[in-house]
């Protein structure tokens, strides 16, 4: 191959047009330029120093960072559905070098996760083995593409040099709290030295002095924004392992596997999310993401105001969170969630002495009553729990606490429609005004008390009531106490009025609440990064100092959690890493000498690579330190339109709205609070692409049968003679109608496909994926080649024409499709600059005769984002030496983009009776004039006076008779 003219080595068909341009000669031409631009660098993307230093000219651009959302490695390889986004991001970065932006596109692979390590379990191939092959497999696939990606900087998380940042990040994380008053995080070291020098009373009115290291230990864990706790887990059995509440399906299984879920309490590692909670909200509204993604993150971090109201109970209290605390009058009883640590400590050994039958669930002891009641909450579902439709259930503990506002004894229960995970997990009940409420008082014959006036006639005696009566518009009634009165308030006012009785008294305040809740960061898995933790022998975690990181993983012969009856609620995790005891327990020397130690034997989810891996495209060859911060300042950091910084575009499946999304910030604001890098968000604008859809049939049985092998008859479908069911779902191999990219490229090529993946539709739209039509972006390839080329003699069959000398019809064809396909490229519309594209290449087919060199240069250069392969053979061919990756993308002329003349429509009384052809930029009066002199016009009005005249110039001229 000659690198100053691969285009010199362009195969000879044996065809009647042997130099036409077909599936194998794509191939060829396309297998070719991708090893010329992997030799030539083509993509590299250079920095403003280290290793990847490059043209200063280059850097001096403005830069556009471009990222695909992490794709992981999976066995099964691509389908056609899988691209999508990665093409898409592939021409609007093409498109960005051409408009003279230094382009950073590249990609990774999210390879730790339970896919690989479910393989190795089966199979007793090591997960490290088994998840290189496919990413090869995906490597392979995705350079056939023609993805201009700066190989330079990939990587997969699995790779030691990566995850040892992973786990650096995370030491960063541990080591900090959150200032609620500086409203960021802050060295924990600042934190102690704040209560060694008494400047923070420390909790129990102790000394820091006085405290044990253990003790010491246990403070700093209420504040470390990475901490571990005894906390209400899902723990899955069947899976051996804890889940996220994201990993459990709505009826209480296990995403993976369908295995049971119980709430169990366990010791885990979790990261303090929470405290950025406001800030999450709040950032949300400089970035340029869809609304629909702002508006799941918001409900997700769910916050509401209200009061923090305290019950006595017992010389104690139990605290509720309530969002109406205009209501408070109405508390009749309390619920805690049966999980609620306070349980135990208010349930009698009795019952006390009148307690209804109904409130006991049959049991002889408040203890025996609440066992059975959790047993039976631990095996629902959060969802489950919370279904309006279900009976409410529920015990009585045996206790009752007073009603601050009128010292009321009210009833405390447990009941499984509250949640741990919501506010206290303690809710004040006010049946007359929540439905849960008022159907499990009615249960449970508990009083419902009416205080706020119902608007719609139905009463104030809720013994008559069908239903609760909830209303923001309405006044409150019997409200009041000899110091306080709500009575004839409205809602907003009577809220306020309690929260400052509420703090004057000591009995709660004003209060905002997240339904957020910390990130449970524990797996009991061996296929993820291991925690930079060790723990002394009095169980105090520390540390590992930066210099002993990356903690690699050890080899381990099994590879499975152990796993137990899926329905055993009461077994425990036991990991793999466990029981490899010479890496579990070592010798240390942490400063203070050599010391036995015992590691973390859970791993981090596979969250935790995704969420900094945008900074790891930036400076990936480092091992000193995260970033670069110069680095990290000119491909990220904020600049006009970029407040907080972050990615220029970002593009990925919506299904990624709340987890990876979320969690990728938090990661973000805590580094920038720290000062490692200067952008407080990851990704300033977030697109996402719709899904290639595929038809899915199946059997009598309702079992998918092979979509290649499924004929149509009549308008029905067949698959070895039995008529089967159609339905458009998702592509995928357990579907069996799942249609790889490689098919489409040996049949076609790579600029075909890509071609017809951004022809489809909108790309943030579904659509579904026809093979048969794949063909229409062939012919087009193979116009634009014949407008080119002589298919007979594979010379040049354009001409040198000087641009004066060139017919107006292709001119203004040419300058139009100019106009319209930069315009669609950067506002992402693929389809229509695709059209656009056509029409100007049918345009030139249709004139006949050569098309002009320059015409033609123009058309490759509109191509060269989208089908990038037969645009750099034919740049060759058109005499130049360049590549056209870097190429400056055709400038419309303005006079030729604009029509020479529109159509004016003109109307009496509302019916056309004249067409006036017009410049565009004609005037309002000299419409009117040229409107009212048409012979047409004239001979409507008939000598009739004109009343008045209406001028929408250039095209719509309405005449009203007098």
């Amino acid at each position: 191959m000659s690198e100053t003219n691969p285009a010199a080595t362009a195969p000879v068909s044996a065809d009647a047009a042997p130099h036409r341009y077909t599936a194998a000669m794509a191939a060829e031409i396309e297998a070719r330029w991708q090893d010329f631009w992997d030799a030539e660098g083509t993509y590299a993307a250079p920095n403003p120093k280290g290793d990847l230093a490059g043209d200063p000219e280059m850097v001096a651009r403005p830069k556009k960072f471009i990222m695909d959302m992490f794709p992981y490695p999976s066995g099964a390889g691509l389908h056609v559905g899988h691209p999508l986004g990665y093409i898409a991001t592939d021409v609007f970065a093409r498109f960005q070098r051409m408009t003279g932006h230094n382009v950073l596109h590249t990609l990774g692979f999210d390879a730790f996760g339970l896919p690989a390590e479910q393989y190795a379990v089966q199979t007793g191939t090591h997960p490290r083995v088994s998840t290189e092959a496919n990413m090869e497999n995906m490597r392979s696939q995705l350079r056939r593409l023609g993805l201009g990606h700066d190989r330079r900087r990939s990587f997969a998380t699995i790779d030691p040099e990566y995850y040892k940042w992973t786990q650096w990040i995370f030491l960063q994380i541990f080591d900090s709290w959150y200032d609620d008053e500086a409203k960021k995080a802050r060295p924990i070291a600042e934190l102690v030295a704040q209560f060694e020098a008494g400047e923070r009373a420390v909790p129990g009115g102790r000394t820091w002095s006085a405290l044990t290291e253990a003790e010491r230990a246990d403070v700093l864990g209420e504040y470390r924004l990475a901490y571990a706790s005894d906390a209400p887990v899902n723990w899955c059995p069947g899976l051996g392992t804890v889940l996220a509440n994201e990993e459990v399906t709505a009826d209480g299984r296990s995403e993976r596997g369908n295995f049971p879920v119980f709430k169990s309490k366990l010791r885990q590692w979790n990261m303090r999310i929470t405290a950025y909670a406001d800030r999450l909200l709040d950032d949300l509204d400089q970035l340029d993401w869809p609304e629909a993604i702002k508006l799941q993150q918001r409900n997700w971090i769910g916050r509401s105001e209200g009061a923090r109201v305290d019950f006595p109970i017992d010389g104690e209290r139990i605290t509720v969170f309530t969002t109406r605390p205009d209501t408070l009058f109405g508390a009749t009883y309390m619920v805690l969630a049966p999980e609620h640590p306070l349980v135990e400590k208010f349930t009698p050994d009795a019952w006390p002495e009148g307690t209804r039958d109904a409130w006991t669930g049959g049991h002889a002891t408040p203890a025996e009553a609440v066992a059975a009641y959790r047993a039976q909450a631990a095996s629902k579902s959060d969802v489950e729990r919370q279904a309006e439709a279900k009976d409410k259930t529920g015990v009585f503990i045996g206790a009752y606490a007073t009603n601050p506002v009128n010292g009321e004894r009210v009833p405390v229960f447990i009941a499984d429609y509250v949640l741990m995970g919501y506010g206290t997990g303690a809710i004040m009940a006010v049946p007359a005004g929540d439905q849960r409420d008022f159907e499990f008082a009615r249960a449970f014959e508990l009083p419902i008390r009416c205080i706020v006036e119902p608007t719609d006639g139905r009463g104030t005696d809720p013994s008559t009531w069908e239903d609760a009566f909830a209303s923001y518009d309405a006044k409150i009634m019997n409200s009041a106490n000899d110091a306080v009165s709500l009575d004839g308030l409205p809602v907003v006012e009577a809220k306020e009025r309690i929260t400052e009785w509420l703090e004057r008294t000591g009995a709660g305040e004003g209060t905002v609440n997240f339904r957020l809740r910390d990130w449970l960061f524990s797996r009991q898995r061996y296929w993820g990064e291991p925690f930079p933790i060790v723990y002394d022998e009095d169980g105090v975690a520390h540390p590992l100092p930066a210099s002993m990181l990356p903690l690699e993983l050890p080899e381990v012969e099994d590879y499975s959690p152990r796993t137990f009856d899926p329905d055993d609620a009461d077994t425990r995790p036991e990991t793999p890493l466990s029981r490899n005891a010479d890496w579990v327990n070592v010798t240390l020397d942490l400063g203070d000498g050599p010391k036995k130690y015992r590691r973390e034997t859970n791993t981090m989810p596979n969250w935790a690579g995704s969420c900094w891996y945008e900074l790891r495209y930036l400076d990936p060859h480092n091992s000193e330190r995260l970033v670069d911060p110069e680095i990290e300042q000119y491909w990220m950091g904020p600049r006009e339109g970029l407040p907080h910084g972050g990615v220029d575009l970002y593009v990925g499946g919506a299904e990624h709205a709340v987890l990876h999304l979320l969690y990728a910030r938090f990661w973000s604001k805590v580094l920038f609070d720290l000062g490692h890098v200067s952008s407080a968000e990851p990704f300033h604008k977030l697109f996402n692409q719709g899904m290639i859809q595929a038809y899915v049939y199946r059997d009598s049985r309702g079992i998918a049968v092979p979509a290649a092998e499924v004929e149509e008859r009549d308008g029905a479908y067949y698959h070895q003679g039995e008529k089967v069911s159609r339905l458009l779902g998702k592509m995928g191999k357990s579907l069996k109608n799942a249609v790889t990219p490689d098919e489409i490229c040996a049949e076609y090529g790579a600029d075909t496909l890509r071609l017809y993946e951004m022809a489809m539709g909108p790309l943030d739209v579904s659509r579904p994926w026809d093979t048969r039509a794949v063909v229409g972006q062939f012919r087009l390839l193979q116009r634009l080649w014949r407008n080119v080329v002589d298919e007979n003699t594979g010379e040049l069959s354009v001409v040198d024409v000087a641009e004066a000398d060139i017919d107006a019809d292709t001119l203004r064809a040419l300058h139009k499709a100019v106009d319209g396909v930069r315009q669609d490229l950067e506002g992402m519309r693929f389809n229509t600059a695709i059209a656009k594209v056509t029409e100007l290449n049918n345009h030139l087919t249709k004139a006949g005769g050569p098309v002009p060199r320059s015409v033609a240069e123009r058309l490759v250069l509109l191509v060269a984002p989208l089908a990038p392969h037969v645009a750099e053979e034919l740049w060759r061919k058109l005499g130049h030496e360049t590549s056209v990756v870097h190429e400056d993308f055709p400038v419309a002329d303005p006079a030729y983009v604009v029509d020479e003349t529109v159509t004016c429509v003109v109307q009496i009384k509302g019916k056309v009776k004249a067409r006036l052809e017009v410049a565009p930029s004609i005037s309002d009066d000299d419409l009117e004039k040229a409107a009212l002199a048409d012979e047409k016009v004239v001979a409507a009005l008939g000598g009739a006076g004109i009343r008045k005249v209406i001028v929408r110039a250039p095209k719509l001229v309405n005449i009203v008779p007098a």
